[in-house]
C-alpha cells in the first residue's frame, strides 16, 4: 500500500490494513469524535503520514500537544509496550520512532514565528466577520476599502484602518452624497470593535512582513513535507480571531495557487481543528464562501480536513464534500445526542458485518469507524479500525526544546521584526500636519498685515461719494454710505478672530469687576 497513508487495522481481528489514498487526499476529510476519544493522536498520525509522503501540512495545535511531532518517540515512554503490541496486532511491521520536520508559528509571536497579513489582504468580508459588524457597519467598512484604493492609501495594519475611519467621519457629509449614508455612530461602533480586537492581541496579526504562502509549502532535504504548527492554545481565547485567520489562509491558498486538477498527491494538506468555531453564528455569506473554497480548492491540490466533536457541527453542504472520514466515539446521553448519532451513521456506506450506529457508540479510545475514498472516488465500506501508534513523541515539547527549534529554523529572522512602511496612517498624518502648517502660516501673515478694520475703512473712504453705479445686466444699486459701511465693518470685525478676542477681553473685564 505504498500509495496509501497507513491509518490502522480493520476487519476481522483488525488484520486488514486501512489507508488513505494519496490520490484522493485532496477530496477533503473529517475527523470527529467526543472529547478524549483519540482525535488528537489521529491528527498526529495523519500529519506524519503526509509528511513521510512528501506532502507539506498546516495544522492548528489547540491544546499544545502536537509540538511533539518535532521529536521521535522513545522506548522509555510508558506507552511504548502498548504501542508495540498494537503495531504487531494491526500488521504495522515498519513501525519505528522518528521525528518530522516542523516549523512553529504563532500569531502572537511567543511560541513560534510571527504570522501576519495586511488589512487589505484580509478584505472587508472576513474583517466584518471578525469584528461581528452589522450590515450598516460592514457597508462603511466597504467604503473604507474603496477609498483606500482610490486615494492610494494602503491599509496594512490596524492603525491605518483606524486613521482612515477618522478621516471618513470628518468628511462624512461629502462622502454620503456618493456612497450613501455614513453614520458617525456606525464609525464609532467599528472603532470600538477594533479596540477590543487590539486588546485581545489581534493587532499583531496585521502588518508586514506578511506571510508568504510558499513558506508553508516546503519539503526538507530528505523530501519530507514540512509540518507547520500554529500555536492555538492562547489564540482559542479569541475564537473569532482563530476562525477568521484560518479562513483567510484557506482563501489565500484558493486565490493564489494554480489549477492542477487531480495530482498524484496533494500540494498541501490543511487541518482545521475545532472546526465548529468557523460556523458558529456565521452569516450565510461567510458559510457560502467556505463552501465555495472547499468545493473548488480541491483542484488547486489542497486537501482540507475538519476536526470537530460532532459531524453536525459542519454545515450539510460542506459535510457532503468530505469524502475521507474517521469517526471516533460519539456519546448518546440525550435524545438530541441519539438523533445526531443516527444521522452520523447514515452518512456511511454500510458494512453487513456490524451496525454502524452501534459501532460509533461502542468504539474505544484509539479506535474509530473509518471510510476512505476508493477508486474513482467511491466511498469505501465502513470499517472498525484500530488506529496505528504515532512515530513521533506523544505529548508536547518543553518550552526550552521549542525555543531551540525556533532558533534553528530556517524561518528565524524572516518575520521576527515588524516593518512599518508608509501607508494610510502616515499619509493622513502628513496631510493633517501640512494643513495645520498652512493654516498657522496664513494666520501669522494676517496678523502681520493691516488689520481687517483698517482695510475696510480705506475701502469705504475710496468708494464714498461715488454715488450710484449701474450695470447693463443688473438693476441700479446705491453704494452704502460711509456710516453704513462702518457699521458693517464693525459687525464683521466682531465676528472674526480679532472681534472674538475683543469680546473675550470686554467680558473678562466685566466679570473681573464683580
Amino acid at each position: 500500500m505504498s500509495e496509501d497513508i497507513f491509518i490502522g487495522g480493520g476487519g476481522v481481528d483488525y488484520a486488514e490494513p486501512q489507508g488513505l489514498s494519496l490520490g484522493y487526499a485532496n477530496r477533503h476529510g473529517l475527523v470527529a469524535g467526543a472529547t478524549g476519544t483519540g482525535k488528537t493522536v489521529t491528527l498526529q498520525i495523519l500529519a506524519e503520514g503526509f509528511s513521510n509522503a512528501g506532502v507539506p501540512v498546516f495544522l492548528s495545535d489547540v491544546k499544545g500537544d502536537l509540538s511533539g511531532l518535532a521529536k521521535p518517540g522513545t522506548a522509555d515512554h510508558k506507552l511504548h509496550e502498548p504501542f508495540m503490541s498494537r503495531a504487531e496486532k494491526i500488521g504495522f511491521k515498519d513501525f519505528t520512532y522518528h521525528a518530522c520536520p516542523v516549523t512553529f508559528w504563532d500569531l502572537f509571536g511567543d511560541q513560534g514565528h510571527p504570522v501576519r497579513t495586511t488589512v487589505s489582504e484580509m478584505g472587508p468580508l472576513l474583517l466584518a466577520r471578525l469584528l461581528e459588524l452589522t450590515e450598516a457597519q460592514e457597508g462603511i467598512l466597504n467604503i473604507a476599502f474603496r477609498l483606500s484604493d482610490e486615494e492610494g492609501m494602503p491599509l496594512l495594519d490596524l492603525k491605518d484602518l483606524q486613521a482612515l475611519l477618522v478621516w471618513i467621519g470628518e468628511n462624512s457629509k461629502t462622502l454620503s452624497l456618493r456612497y450613501g449614508n455614513v453614520s458617525s455612530a456606525s464609525i464609532g461602533a467599528i472603532q470600538r470593535r477594533l479596540l477590543v480586537l487590539e486588546n485581545q492581541g489581534g493587532a499583531g496579526l496585521f502588518g508586514e512582513p506578511a506571510l508568504e504562502l510558499a513558506d508553508l509549502m516546503r519539503t526538507d532535504a530528505n523530501g519530507k513535507g514540512r509540518i507547520n504548527i500554529l500555536a492555538s492554545d492562547k489564540l482559542m481565547q479569541a475564537p473569532g480571531l482563530y476562525a477568521t485567520f484560518l479562513l483567510w489562509l484557506l482563501s489565500e491558498l484558493f486565490e493564489e495557487l494554480p489549477e492542477v486538477g487531480d495530482p498524484d498527491k496533494p500540494k498541501l494538506v490543511f487541518f482545521f481543528d475545532e472546526a465548529h468555531l468557523l460556523f458558529d453564528d456565521a452569516p450565510k455569506a461567510l458559510v457560502d464562501k467556505v463552501e465555495q473554497v472547499a468545493r473548488l480548492i480541491r483542484s488547486k491540490g489542497v486537501g482540507v480536513y475538519f476536526i470537530t466533536q460532532n459531524p453536525s457541527d459542519v454545515p450539510e453542504d460542506i459535510l457532503g464534500q468530505l469524502g475521507n472520514r474517521i469517526q471516533h466515539a460519539l456519546r448518546a446521553f440525550t435524545a438530541k445526542d441519539r438523533k445526531q448519532l443516527k444521522l452520523a451513521a447514515e452518512t456511511y456506506r454500510e458494512n453487513p458485518r456490524f451496525s454502524t450506529e452501534e459501532a460509533i457508540r461502542e468504539v474505544g479510545v484509539g479506535e474509530a469507524v473509518t471510510s476512505m475514498l476508493m477508486k474513482k472516488g467511491i466511498p469505501g465500506v465502513v470499517e472498525r479500525t484500530l488506529i496505528r501508534p504515532p512515530s513521533s513523541q506523544l505529548g508536547p515539547l518543553s518550552v526550552a526544546e521549542r525555543a531551540e527549534f525556533m532558533v534553528a529554523s530556517d524561518m528565524a529572522g524572516k518575520y521576527d521584526e515588524t516593518l512599518d512602511r508608509t501607508s494610510a496612517f502616515e499619509i493622513l498624518k502628513e496631510r493633517a500636519e501640512k494643513a495645520a502648517a498652512e493654516a498657522a502660516k496664513s494666520e501669522e501673515e494676517a496678523e502681520e498685515a493691516d488689520t481687517p478694520m483698517l482695510r475696510e475703512f480705506n475701502a469705504a473712504r475710496r468708494y464714498s461719494g461715488k454715488g450710484v453705479t449701474r450695470s447693463t445686466s443688473r438693476p441700479a444699486r446705491v453704494n452704502p454710505t460711509f456710516g453704513e459701511q462702518m457699521t458693517k465693518m464693525v459687525v464683521k470685525e466682531l465676528t472674526g478672530t480679532t472681534g472674538r478676542r475683543m469680546v473675550r477681553g470686554i467680558l473678562g473685564g466685566l466679570f473681573k469687576g464683580r
